[in-house]
């Protein structure tokens, strides 16, 4: 052991592979997370009358969050943001996770992601990045 203090790494959650945390020297958490439930109704028309509601179930809900990568808490922005290119292009079903206890019944599928490079060095290496996701509950 070097005898230094090993910094404190607090997980804020996770998206399968991919743990959110925090610590003095480390930061991989999300921002802005927006969760969205809806039902399924059906409308029926009737000549003459207002239509009439049929309640079909509940929908899929869906989670919207950011997430914000920077070279300076440790982090290689690019690696991070083609991780998660990779788990949207292969279509996997993830846990989604937050402060220990999961979101929603079941898994979730990333349905959109756009990425800003929103710092690059003077050879190309992104610096900083950030990431929108929009998740939708994946049903078996």
């Amino acid at each position: 052991m070097s005898g230094e203090a090993e910094a404190d790494i607090y997980t804020v959650g996770a998206l399968g592979p991919i743990v959110f945390s925090v610590s003095e020297a480390y930061i991989l958490t999300l921002q802005d997370l927006v969760r969205s439930s809806t039902g399924r109704w059906a409308q029926h028309d009737i000549i003459g009358q207002k239509p009439k509601k049929e309640w079909l179930g509940p929908g899929v809900d869906t989670v919207t969050f950011s997430i914000r990568f920077s070279w300076e808490y440790g982090l290689n922005p690019r690696k991070a943001v083609d991780r998660l290119t990779e788990l949207e292009r292969a279509g996997k079903a993830l846990p989604l996770v937050i402060g220990n206890k999961g979101v929603g019944t079941g898994l979730w599928v990333i349905t959109n992601m756009t990425q800003a490079w929103e710092q690059l060095d003077n050879r190309g290496n992104v610096r900083v990045a950030k990431v929108d996701l929009t998740l939708e509950e994946y049903v078996k």
